[in-house]
């Protein structure tokens, strides 16, 4: 699903080079590539548009800055998304939020899989049960700890591998395997039975 990113890495190595000897058009192009994604980002911790960008904005600004640093032992991608994911955190924390907020468009055959008949039913009883459904995913996936919501919006939502997302949460590959797994246990535990009683 998200396959883009490492077919541009060469570009990317590049253009961070280019960055590196004192080339800021070159850091225009990675923000005009990656700035929608990293808005996406920032949205699912903070509702507030205008609060996001602004968080966005200061993640790439803080990457401009340590770009004299990075060494590519992951790709850019992968280190600007722990950058701005940071940074989403520092935001919530100066702002004593307990819980981030974000907009979910839940696509997720795992854990649509149940209801999958429902799909291609126009009638208002499923049209209101699959609102049901992603309300009560979406709840689900607010009341997770902080690393496993991380971990499941950046799998599911961005489609980054296990590796990717190891190097962005600074974990290793079993710690998000095993993050993911209890945040998809977690979510089917809330989503059966509100298919059962259907």
């Amino acid at each position: 699903m998200n396959n883009q990113p490492n077919t541009s890495e060469p570009l990317d190595k590049d253009l961070v080079a280019r960055v590196q000897r004192g080339d800021k058009s070159a850091y225009d192009v990675l923000v005009i590539k990656y700035q929608h994604k990293i808005i996406q980002l920032v949205n699912r911790y903070i509702k507030d548009p205008s609060e996001a960008q602004d968080v966005a904005q200061e993640a790439f600004i803080k990457a401009y800055r340590a770009l004299g640093n990075f060494r590519g032992d992951s790709a850019f991608y992968t280190w600007l998304y722990r950058i701005a994911i940071n940074t989403a955190k520092n935001y919530l924390l100066s702002r004593s939020r307990r819980h981030s907020d974000y907009q979910v468009d839940i696509q997720d055959a795992e854990q649509l899989e149940n209801a999958a008949q429902l799909k291609g039913m126009d009638t208002p009883e499923h049209l209101l049960m699959s609102d049901d459904i992603v309300e009560v995913i979406e709840t689900a996936i607010e009341k997770l700890p902080e690393e496993m919501r991380t971990a499941i919006m950046l799998r599911e939502f961005d489609g980054m591998s296990y590796e990717e997302i190891a190097q962005a949460m600074e974990c290793p590959v079993g710690t998000v395997r095993s993050r993911i797994f209890r945040a998809r246990e977690a979510i089917d535990k809330k989503l059966i039975p509100l298919l059962d009683e259907r």
